[in-house]
């Protein structure tokens, strides 16, 4: 191979389109914007969701919901998590450097999800009614 004879890939480069240069082109005349209108004038376009001065879609849609920023620092850590864990006492440190919640948690709450058989003491972590009664039952207790 030498520097002179290397050449793209077949299909990899293709002409520019070169509009209104004759009729011979393809692309003459109206240069392939049809005839008249605002879409056919330079400069002339809208912005997006302009329906001609129509109410626009998102206009008529009543608005709805809400979705709280303050969910993003709360986590949930499940029985079987814990079990898998194998500590004696678990706090928000221990889950967050053994990867069960995120960085920025703040709030964590244990869930009834699978089975606990070791005893486990929870400190500054919250529990449902029924994985409070799984993790005191497990010989546990939750702070």
């Amino acid at each position: 191979m030498e520097l002179n004879g290397i050449k793209p890939a077949d299909g990899a480069k293709h002409a520019k389109r070169r509009v209104g240069r004759g009729i011979g082109s393809g692309l003459g005349k109206t240069a392939g914007r049809g005839h008249k209108g605002q879409k056919s004038r330079a400069g002339g376009f809208h912005k997006v969701g302009f329906e001609g001065g129509q109410m626009p879609l998102q206009r008529r849609l009543p608005k709805r919901g809400f979705k709280s920023q303050s969910l993003k620092y709360n986590a949930e850590v499940t029985l079987t998590a814990l079990e898998k864990l194998g500590l004696a006492e678990v706090d928000l440190l221990a889950l967050k450097q053994a990867g069960l919640v995120g960085q920025i948690a703040k709030v964590v709450k244990v869930i009834k999800s699978g089975e606990l058989t070791k005893a486990v003491k929870l400190t500054g972590i919250g529990a449902t009614a029924g994985a409070k009664a799984a993790i005191e039952a497990a010989g546990g207790s939750v702070a």
